[in-house]
């Protein structure tokens, strides 16, 4: 979908639209992949949190969750954690800010569950709500939420300056793919509580949100924590996807702190 930039009266192609939703994958091939790649993970995890190896802490590892309603966010993060010992990684799930958040900056409610050297959160939901529901719900003034890109890189940087291997994930689905999605949600009794009217209207502003996802990925898309687009019309083909974008900043991270990083295939020695 091509969109209006409001720096030029142009329509142009943005990052979204050279997203390949074509790729896909077989949930055989995808539970096997994942089955692999979630014992690479934990023996990342492992050596970064100093329970194996030289005992040295590895980087915080904090994964941000974003992506169309609908996209397969909680299906991505439950194969992401399967894994791992719940005592290692903490997941946190964000909606509209509460009135006592609302009192605060709005990145305040977010660095309680930073994780420290070694730790591990996954975030359902980000600080990134500034500048795409706020934004087109008029929940924050323009000058608020233009104010919040330079807002939400000097964060991201002084994070990783700190120790932490930020992974953004972008979740991308079609507009067709998405209201198949939600009929569906709509006619099963055991997943229609998912699907909210607040969805519905969001929908409704499909464009709208396109825009504010574009100028998004342009503004916040940085050296320390670039944006990862995650084709996500195949679930199986996004959740294998999301692990090992996951599993190789890791891999960056416990570099980037000079720990060395164990051999792949020493993951398949590792006992339940």
């Amino acid at each position: 979908m091509r969109f209006r930039d409001e720096s030029s009266s142009i329509a142009v192609m943005g990052k979204l639209d050279r997203v390949d939703l074509s790729l896909s994958m077989s949930r055989a091939e995808s539970e096997q992949r994942l089955q692999k790649l979630g014992r690479r993970l934990l023996q990342l995890r492992l050596v970064s949190a100093g329970l194996i190896g030289d005992g040295r802490l590895g980087p915080g590892l904090a994964v941000a969750f974003e992506g169309w309603d609908a996209a397969g966010k909680g299906g991505a993060i439950k194969r992401l954690v399967a894994g791992l010992d719940p005592r290692h990684v903490r997941v946190e799930s964000y909606a509209a800010p509460t009135e006592r958040e609302k009192r605060h900056h709005f990145l305040w409610r977010f660095g309680p569950n930073l994780p420290g050297l070694g730790g591990m959160a996954v975030f359902d939901r980000t600080w990134y709500g500034r500048v795409l529901v706020e934004r087109v719900e008029g929940f924050a003034t323009e000058t608020e939420w233009k104010r919040a890109y330079g807002e939400i890189v000097s964060f991201e940087k002084s994070l990783e300056a700190e120790g932490t291997t930020l992974v953004k994930l972008w979740l991308h689905i079609s507009d067709g793919e998405q209201l198949a999605r939600f009929e569906r949600r709509q006619d099963d009794p055991l997943r229609r509580w998912k699907l909210t009217d607040e969805d519905w209207r969001n929908r409704a502003k499909r464009p709208a949100y396109v825009l504010a996802v574009e100028e998004m990925l342009k503004r916040t898309d940085h050296d320390g924590a670039p944006w990862h687009l995650v084709p996500a019309e195949s679930k199986h083909y996004a959740r294998v996807n999301v692990v090992e974008t996951v599993i190789r900043r890791l891999e960056e991270g416990l570099k980037n702190r000079g720990i060395t990083v164990p051999p792949a295939g020493q993951a398949e020695l590792l006992a339940d």
